[in-house]
């Protein structure tokens, strides 16, 4: 059960949560992406505004959602109360069999890759490192919630200062801004923001990753809303004064046609910018990485205690009062994930536009629980200027689906298949489920 977690994790780390399960290596390359699908630097800062837009809108919704279930299970406990347990269900599998393990597996491989840049590491150790980091970040989120929290939010710290650090570097070496935005980029034939939001909306990614941890919060109902908020709004602002920067010493065809355009800035400003770059990658992902260890099995936490799958995924250690097998399996998938990579890689990319519609999905809910349970009372929040502010979050994802369909149908099909295989794992717990006891507790 939810209360069976302990409450230890306050405003300030969860909120910081929300803001490091955002920032991971994203903001580094995605940019590139966006830029390549856009003829100028308007138009790259106007469509990573729509991505804040997006980003706020869902938090404000998700906001009130959080305060009607405030307990463990986040967005998965939404679907389940809206649409029943099997939509919640196949939410679950995806973040287990791809989304969440899979995007854990690719931060772990970037934080080698960038380690072994800093230290001059031989290829071969990339796959040794990766397992290290993984095995690092479970032990520590296996250890203690508090710790892990607190961890985190050093992390996440860390790198907006060193984010901070690079934006400075390129204003006060730039000697035009305005020139560097409107600058046209000659390479551009067809302009698409449905497909640059791609890489933004993969940017802002996370958020609600606050939203899975609801039983460890104090005061949640009010504490979850803000966290998700304040979250957002850091990353926006982080987001657009990083493509500020970079569009202040790249032109738009330069950064359109960069593989690391974070590098490719830094290096305009000196030599020493490879390494700089290297270590705020490698600290980025790996903190990206301890908060994804730390959030997303709560969600299998909640789904083992719901016997819609392994009940012993709701098991608590005794001693550290953490989902402590939970944790284990999604760590223990990452890592078959690293040691037999192949093309995986590239579905954590595809898996982007089922994880938009299971989010779209869990907006929608909202005005299902505004008509069964009516307006949340006086001391729960209430998503401001409703329906108008969810109606836009889910209006900008349904054509950003659609976009991706049309443009990029390979993206739904992947997706589609991952989760279709959900179908009959559903039906084997469910079916065998039988009288289970409720939450065991793992002795020392």
């Amino acid at each position: 059960m939810a209360d069976q977690l302990k409450k230890s994790i306050s405003l300030f780390p969860l909120t910081m949560i929300a803001v490091g399960s955002c920032i991971g290596s994203g903001i580094f390359i995605s940019p590139s992406d966006v830029a390549s699908q856009l003829s100028n630097g308007y138009q790259v800062m106007f469509v990573w505004l729509i991505g804040g837009l997006v980003a706020l809108t869902g938090a404000l919704s998700f906001g009130e959602l959080a305060s009607r279930y405030p307990g463990t299970g986040g967005v998965y406990t939404y679907l389940k109360e809206g649409y029943g347990d099997f939509i919640a269900f196949l939410y679950g599998w995806s973040l287990l069999t791809v989304i969440i393990s899979g995007a854990l597996a690719a931060l772990c491989l970037a934080f080698s890759r960038y380690v072994s840049i800093i230290f001059h590491l031989p290829e071969g150790s990339h796959l040794l490192i990766g397992l290290l980091a993984l095995f690092t970040v479970t032990f520590i989120n296996i250890f203690s919630v508090r710790w892990s929290a607190i961890f985190s939010s050093f992390i996440t710290v860390l790198k907006v200062v060193g984010i901070a650090v690079l934006v400075v570097v390129c204003l006060v070496y730039s000697s035009d801004v305005l020139a560097g935005l409107g600058m046209s980029n000659p390479a551009s034939t067809n302009v698409s923001f449905g497909l640059a939001l791609i890489g933004v909306l993969w940017s802002f990614g996370g958020w609600h990753h606050a939203s899975y941890l609801g039983g460890e919060v104090h005061n949640a109902k009010k504490i979850l809303p803000k966290a998700m908020v304040f979250g957002v709004l850091i990353v926006t602002s982080v987001y657009l004064l990083v493509n500020v920067a970079y569009l202040s010493v790249l032109s738009i065809e330069e950064m359109s046609s960069s593989s690391a355009v974070a590098t490719d800035a830094l290096l305009k400003i000196s030599t020493a910018g490879g390494i700089l770059i290297a270590i705020l990658i490698a600290l980025s992902t790996y903190g990206t990485a301890s908060i994804y260890t730390l959030s997303a099995p709560r969600i299998y936490f909640k789904m083992g205690t719901d016997k819609v799958f392994f009940p012993w995924l709701s098991d608590i250690h005794q001693a550290y009062e953490t989902p402590v097998k939970a944790i284990l399996l999604q760590s223990i998938w990452a890592a078959v994930l690293m040691l037999f990579w192949g093309t995986f890689e590239d579905l954590v990319t595809y898996v982007v536009f089922m994880d938009m519609v299971f989010m779209t999905m869990a907006a929608i809910t909202l005005f299902i629980f505004r008509k069964r349970l009516g307006t949340p009372s006086n001391d729960g929040y209430k998503v401001s200027l409703f329906p108008i502010v969810p109606l836009i979050y889910i209006i900008i994802l349904t054509v950003f689906l659609i976009s991706i369909l049309i443009g990029r149908p390979e993206q739904t099909i992947a997706g589609l298949i991952i989760v279709a295989l959900g179908f009959p794992v559903y039906w084997l717990f469910k079916k065998g489920q039988g009288n289970q006891s409720p939450v065991a507790r793992i002795e020392d």
